[in-house]
């Protein structure tokens, strides 16, 4: 493969013609297959046979295929918040300038507790009882350090069908498979869930509202009839996406705590502006304790200037009551021919 002698896609020899060839007992062979598989390197597919697996470049994203938004049309597609309803955040910035004056040292860095009990609060609100909370650079920086955390490459993860192209780019670039799970205007059906589930999938990835490209969202019943689905699959990583979050106009009806290892995320992207890169990833003790201890071996944690700024954001009751007139006023100020849709902004 390094050579390029063996491309992708190319077949390699059965087990035992291979233990063969090199004069080795088929076990040894069987075994050095495995490992290669563990590592994303081979597939096999039944009765095709053992393949090189693809390694698409990382570079050519499904969102740089995005086709032309045409004049006059609002485009929802590709999740950017309405700049005219984010809060203005200079005065935010200057007192977070005073309150730092001091530079945080490395003994002090970490998840800010204020921050954490304040998203605990948030959370519960709406149903989410989170044991353990800690910060990531945003939804998808936490999803890649889940599923980098619990899965393999070559594991398949559950992805909404249609869903999130971002998301689909960084489960093939992981070297995992996704399997389609596919979606209505309640969310992901029960019985495309069941069906991947059934087909090996160890995580599972859901947007609960607000739901990429379509708009959907998880109603009550639905919420009822995957949690049915998902119960006694504790091997099975459940990850939820709340990105929208108090932006959203419909309830939220999570499934967190469904299964023996979830996380909830919530990212400051929509509500502040996608620069504030800082998403509250909530969850089971054990879940957490793996994003939060792979992180201090590398990036070390989430600037606390940057949490400063998202605690008093998330406190100033000026802000919500901003949103509140600015949507009205966009509201009001929108045409039959550009509707905008509260789910999907």
């Amino acid at each position: 493969m390094r050579t390029g002698e063996l491309p992708s896609g190319a077949p390699l020899p059965a087990v035992r013609a291979l233990a063969d060839e090199l004069g080795v007992s088929p076990g040894t062979v069987a075994k050095a297959y495995q490992v290669l598989r563990q590592r994303g390197v081979i597939e096999t597919a039944g009765r095709n046979g053992t393949r090189i697996r693809p390694r698409p470049p990382v570079t050519a994203t499904r969102a740089a295929l995005r086709p032309a938004v045409p004049p006059g049309a609002l485009d929802l597609s590709s999740g950017e918040p309405d700049y005219d309803l984010l809060p203005p955040l200079g005065p935010h910035l200057a007192a977070l300038s005073e309150r730092a004056a001091r530079p945080t040292a490395y003994a002090e860095a970490g998840v800010l507790p204020d921050l954490a009990e304040l998203v605990r609060v948030r959370l519960a609100a709406d149903g989410v009882d989170a044991p353990a909370v800690t910060m990531t650079a945003g939804a998808l920086d936490g999803a890649e350090r889940l599923l980098t955390a619990h899965l393999r490459p070559g594991d398949a993860v559950a992805v909404e069908d249609p869903g999130w192209s971002n998301l689909l780019d960084l489960v093939a670039a992981l070297g995992l498979r996704a399997v389609p799970v596919p979606v209505d205007g309640e969310g992901p059906t029960p019985h495309g869930l069941r069906t991947a589930l059934a087909a090996g999938a160890r995580a599972v990835v859901v947007t609960t509202r607000a739901h990429n490209p379509t708009g959907a969202y998880v109603t009550a019943a639905r919420a009822a009839e995957l949690r049915e689905v998902l119960a006694g699959q504790d091997g099975v990583l459940l990850i939820e996406d709340d990105h929208a979050g108090e932006l959203s106009a419909v309830q939220l009806h999570p499934l967190a705590g469904a299964t023996r290892s979830w996380a909830f995320l919530r990212s400051a992207s929509k509500p502040y502006g996608p620069d504030l890169r800082l998403a509250a990833l909530g969850g089971d003790e054990a879940t957490v304790a793996r994003v939060a201890g792979r992180m201090r071996l590398g990036a070390g944690w989430v600037s606390t200037l940057l949490q400063r700024l998202a605690m008093g954001l998330w406190r100033d009751p000026a802000v919500a009551a901003g949103w509140s007139r600015r949507a009205a006023a966009t509201t009001a100020a929108a045409t039959p021919s550009s509707p905008r849709s509260p789910s999907a902004g």
